[in-house]
């Protein structure tokens, strides 16, 4: 590599994603479980948005929840796979400055946004619990627009000064990243400059968004599951849980890997590098591709569904 990469610059024009360092020799057979998961992730989701499109039963406040959730996850796979396969497929590891940047911010902004949705969803199964009968009246279409609207200002709120801080940053030293993907911490690291309140920022939202909502969430179900409880028979108990089932087990394959990935990065300083980002990238794309997938076997109207289209094409 050329000392230009690596010395006598400032503010390149390009970056340099070194994909896995170190397991360069096996970047074509490790892209091949991403590359599944992404047309799983793609496909599944894809799918979701056009059962819910066709169905009008569907047209309810959770199922308008979870499209937003399925947009969401094309968004944050698509930001990465496309990118990270011509890494490991073609060695094609130039990233533009400004594409960099446009990577980290929707990377960041989605996952923000996902959160949120979580949150708007926990909402909607405790008003359809604790309050069945007003729930047409409180979670109308316009009041569903307006939340869904409030997540994603959300996200681009927050994240939007990543991207301010990191253009502002000089960046002298070196324009390899070692990741597949623009990590906000991975290429503001490489500042020639005290990042301190980068730094201390992305530790900020970081804990703000999932300690909040989580908060929430967990207040949502502990009242969801004490109303639960309180019904008179087993079988009615099952059946109203059975209609909370899938969003706990989205919500489960979406914090569990993230902060997996959090404690590895605090405590797991003698784990090998690779190991790191192998990591990073399965917490981003692992949930995209459990979301349909979960909510395909859990929910019975999308089941049925799926399944009439597929025998009647099969017919």
């Amino acid at each position: 590599m050329s000392d230009s990469n690596t010395t006598d610059f400032t503010n390149p024009s390009t970056f340099i994603l070194l994909g896995i360092p170190g397991l360069e020799v096996a970047h074509v057979w490790i892209s091949i479980p991403f590359c599944a998961m992404y047309a799983v992730a793609v496909l599944g989701n894809f799918s979701i948005l056009f059962i819910v499109n066709i169905e009008p039963s569907l047209h309810v406040p959770m199922y308008y929840f979870l499209c937003m959730l399925a947009v969401t996850d094309l968004i944050l796979s698509t930001s990465i796979l496309p990118k990270m396969l011509s890494i490991f497929w073609f060695n094609s590891r130039e990233i533009d400055f400004n594409a960099c940047l446009t990577q980290m911010f929707f990377i960041h902004c989605t996952a923000v946004t996902e959160s949120g949705i979580f949150v708007a969803m926990a909402l909607d199964r405790y008003v359809a619990i604790c309050d069945p009968l007003r729930h047409s009246t409180i979670l109308t279409n316009p009041v569903v627009a307006k939340i869904g609207l409030a997540v994603v200002l959300r996200g681009v709120m927050l994240i939007l000064p990543f991207l301010f801080l990191a253009r502002r940053w000089p960046y002298c030293r070196t324009n390899i990243i070692p990741h597949s993907y623009c990590e906000h911490m991975a290429v503001v690291k490489l500042a020639c400059a005290d990042i301190r309140i980068s730094s201390y920022y992305s530790l900020s939202v970081t804990f703000l968004v999932i300690a909040l909502d989580v908060f929430f969430i967990t207040v949502s179900y502990t009242q969801i599951l004490r109303a639960i409880f309180s019904l008179p028979t087993k079988d009615a108990q099952l059946k109203t849980f059975g209609t909370c089932g899938s969003h706990l087990f989205v919500i489960l394959a979406s914090y569990i890997p993230v902060l997996s990935s959090a404690l590895m990065h605090r405590f797991g300083q003698n784990m090998a590098v690779q190991f790191h980002i192998l990591m990073a990238n399965a917490y981003l794309i692992v949930p995209a591709t459990l979301h349909p997938i979960i909510y395909g076997v859990r929910t019975k109207q999308i089941r049925n569904r799926l399944l009439l289209l597929l025998t009647h094409k099969g017919v």
